[in-house]
């Protein structure tokens, strides 16, 4: 372990232990470093183009903000989710796809706008807001809510009704919109503060905003403990084996079979 090789080894192990050893203490950091929003800073309305932006997912600390945002509800896409639990009460929400108003690029936003436990209220309710987004399609409303990150899609349960969906997910719903070419769209979606009529108001409480502890990133610190360990037994191992090597060739380890004794 004395010999310049393998000083010089030892070497390349610390650099690289020590590169594990940075890695692990930024995954330790993300962890533990949250940045919880300011008490009551949640309840302060703010335009949701400061809060997130379309196709990009909603930082854990802004979920459950409060944001406004203004446009006009497309014709055609107001969709009934099933599956909704409203202060443990089980129901349907309806959604509808919000066209931002003044921006540069088409841009969406999924809007739930109410809850109800009859499926017949919320089509009848999802019918009622299609006709009167068909009848003035430029009808700009203003929304307010609380912005709640994608939920994901799935497939649904419901072999009689394929198209049937139980999660709150834009990705989803984008596969039903009209008028998607070009269109960007928020990952995130907002609970509407006011429910449009014959609906009831969802329950979207405000978000505990106390830190919380990434328990994924202190697992990936962890691993990078582990891997910086892992350097320096190879650089032992390593040795060792060269070391047995030289030993087993200085004893004559190697002898061949026809220098063994014959057999009496």
């Amino acid at each position: 372990m004395l010999r310049p090789r393998w000083i010089a080894m030892l070497l390349l192990c610390l650099v690289v232990a020590g590169v594990f050893a940075w890695l692990g203490q930024w995954q330790l950091g993300r962890a533990l470093s949250t940045s919880p929003v300011a008490p009551g800073a949640s309840e302060q309305v703010q335009p949701l183009a400061d809060v997130t932006k379309p196709g990009v997912a909603l930082p854990d600390p802004l979920a459950g903000q409060r944001v406004e945002v203004s446009g006009s509800y497309v014709p055609g896409d107001f969709i009934v989710i099933t599956s909704r639990l409203n202060d443990q009460t089980e129901g349907y929400w309806v959604s509808g796809q919000l066209r931002i108003a003044d921006v540069a690029q088409p841009t969406s936003v999924a809007v739930a706008l109410g809850f109800t436990t009859s499926k017949d209220q919320a089509d009848a309710a999802a019918s009622a807001l299609n006709a009167q987004a068909t009848a003035d399609p430029t009808a700009r409303v203003d929304v307010t809510g609380r912005v709640i990150a994608d939920e994901g899609p799935v497939v649904s349960a419901t072999k009689s009704d394929p198209f049937e969906l139980s999660r709150m997910s834009p990705a989803a719903l984008l596969g039903r919109w009209h008028d998607i070419a070009g269109l960007n769209v928020y990952r995130a979606y907002i609970t509407a503060q006011t429910p449009s009529a014959g609906l009831d108001a969802i329950h979207s409480p405000a978000v505990d905003s106390g830190t919380s502890v990434n328990w994924l990133n202190i697992f990936y610190a962890a691993e990078w403990a582990i891997f910086a360990g892992f350097a320096f037994y190879l650089w032992y191992r390593l040795a060792k084996d060269a070391w047995e090597r030289e030993v087993e060739e200085l004893t004559g380890g190697g002898e061949d079979d026809d220098e063994l004794p014959a057999e009496a």
